[in-house]
């Protein structure tokens, strides 16, 4: 290991001379109390930046040990290090200067939601920062005595100010850990309690635009309040008392007029199987971390899926109880959808109308009486809604306006207006008529299906040994020489986690043995994962690249979208 003279040293020798003496750098170094391990150099200065780690001794950052005793302490401290690293990082590097990606330092960019990340990770013998640095250049000509200002006097600052306890606001990193220790607290109590989701008294559910994650602000930002019907109560392991609307398992329908908040109040509970943090608004929306939303995805690849409870009898003799596709329609892409999220997992789904496709959602009684079931491939959501929560237990949170066809089979009726939530069932059910005719349908009520495993055949996930590893670019994913469009997967809230899934898939292929099913294959990622850290996921050793953790649910999702997977026989 190298001191900080020789450090200097070398960056003086490199001024001037070809980008590619930067190269010279890798390795580890002492800075003091810290060292600085240089994992990778990027070879052009318009290349994707530097991979660095600033790594310190647990006697050094001095983190209080009751704040980092357990996973869910250590998840939001490490989440708090990285946000005051990225604040002091913007603050203190200068404005870049220079070709492509010079003078940038950066730990990623955190949204409002508490994440498992790679950024920073707080283990028992080191607190480590994964950072990338922008080696400066002009032209592609090393400016070694710019990185040494950079490297020597500007990232020990950033470390110190961001990653030793003494220099941090310790009542504020306290408030974080206990705000995310009570929100995952209340969220393992839902199902104990017959709860899919509660929305806070108080939260502010609005976004401050289309392209915003950030909260409503001002007089339009109208604080959520519980209908008393629906309040529930829970004191929190800190002491505070949280107030909201429970929203009980079964079949839930929201509706109100246009722009009062409806699909609001759904994407606020869509977002809350994530933790917030303070300030969002949305800090106590919190839901079941298997809930999971469903739409219409036209084009979607699906391969060998059981969509039989919902499409049957087609006219072209298709068997769907084994149902493929490379380019599904509207309703065959959510039947897909919607019993992918079954196979994955899901205790709850989250639909919105405006989002779905309307001949698999409803079928109305003029429709059915000129139509019969018998010449109607289709059976509709609203005809298996129930029987999905009384035989599987799934239940259904449902965005509804346009049509009251739900109200019969709802559990409760939730009423938006002017963002304010009224319970409306006993109304809803006035409207409903005491007989409803099936259309001749005798088993639209009930859900018959039964789940087969689907196992990958080893040829279609194979990879060549000089394939790059997979790389994810917004919403899609490049694997195995094809795209794959997560677009529609909008639980994903962070591109992290997209490159967690490239990268988890690339595991999945190394694991398949033609044996494990689909099911299986995530799970085996998610068991390696909670053993081994998301590092495991990386292909690079030291700097992992930024990786967020997804869940499950998206990563049963990628896979199955692969429009070149194979199943074996069964």
């Amino acid at each position: 290991m190298l001191d900080r003279t020789a450090f200097e040293r070398t960056l003086a020798q490199i001024d001037g001379r070809g980008y590619a003496s930067y190269k010279q750098l890798r390795g580890t170094y002492q800075f003091g109390t810290f060292r600085l391990a240089i994992d990778h150099v990027q070879v052009d200065p318009y290349a994707p930046p530097s991979r660095m780690r600033i790594i310190l001794g647990p006697d050094t950052a001095r983190l209080p040990a009751d704040l980092t005793n357990d996973a869910i302490g250590r998840r939001a401290v490490a989440d708090f290090l990285t946000r005051r690293f990225s604040d002091v990082a913007h603050r203190l590097a200068p404005e870049p200067s220079g070709t492509g990606n010079s003078g940038l330092v950066s730990i990623g960019q955190p949204g409002q939601e508490v994440l498992e990340r790679t950024s920073v990770v707080i283990a028992p013998d080191r607190i480590e920062a994964r950072i990338d640095v922008g080696l400066p250049a002009s032209g592609r000509r090393a400016r070694g005595r710019e990185a040494s200002k950079l490297l020597v006097s500007l990232l020990p600052r950033i470390a110190d100010a961001s990653l030793v306890c003494a220099n941090l606001n310790e009542r504020a990193l306290r408030e974080h850990v206990i705000l995310h220790r009570d929100q995952e607290w209340l969220r393992s109590q839902l199902a104990g309690q017959n709860l899919v989701a509660l929305v806070g008294d108080g939260a502010v559910l609005p976004r401050r635009s289309g392209d915003s994650d950030l909260p409503l602000s001002g007089t339009d930002a109208i604080p959520f309040t519980s209908p008393d019907s629906m309040q529930v109560e829970f004191q929190l392991p800190s002491g505070q008392t949280i107030t909201g609307m429970g929203v009980p398992e079964g079949v839930t329908v929201i509706v109100g007029g246009g722009y009062h908040g409806k699909s609001t109040l759904l994407r606020a509970i869509e977002r809350g199987v994530y933790p917030h943090i303070a300030g969002d608004g949305r800090e106590w929306v919190i839901t079941r971390a298997d809930a999971v939303s469903i739409r219409a995805e036209d084009g979607r690849a699906v391969t060998g899926v059981d969509i039989s409870p919902f499409i049957t009898n087609l006219p072209s003799g298709i068997d769907t109880r084994r149902f493929s596709t490379t380019n599904a329609s509207g309703s065959t892409s959510q039947a897909t959808n919607l019993v992918e999220a079954i196979d994955a997992g899901a205790s709850a789904l989250l639909i919105d109308e405006d989002t779905s496709a309307t001949n698999f959602m409803i079928r109305d009684e003029r429709m059915r009486a000129l139509i019969p079931a018998s010449r109607e491939p289709i059976t509709p959501f609203v005809d298996r809604v129930r029987p999905l929560f009384t035989e599987l237990g799934v239940s259904t949170i449902l965005v509804a306006g346009g049509s009251g066809a739900f109200f019969d089979v709802a559990d409760r009726v939730i009423a938006l207006d002017h963002y304010v939530a009224h319970n409306v069932t006993n109304e809803a059910r006035r409207l409903t008529p005491e007989h409803q005719d099936d259309g001749g349908n005798a088993d639209s009520r009930v859900f018959t299906y039964e789940r087969t495993a689907r196992v990958p055949d080893l040829g279609s996930l194979a990879r060549s040994g000089n394939e790059k590893p997979a790389k994810a670019r917004g919403t899609t994913i490049q694997f195995a020489g094809e795209t794959i469009d997560l677009g529609a997967v909008a639980q994903l809230v962070d591109p992290a986690q997209t490159q967690a899934i490239a990268w988890a898939l690339d595991r999945i292929a190394g694991l398949a043995d033609g044996r494990m099913s689909v099911e299986e294959l995530v799970l085996a990622v998610q068991d390696h994962v909670d053993a081994e850290g998301l590092d495991w996921l990386s292909p690079f050793s030291g700097h992992p690249g930024h990786l967020t953790r997804p869940r499950r649910h998206e990563l049963h999702a990628a896979l199955s979208r692969l429009r070149s997977l194979g199943l074996t026989e069964p």
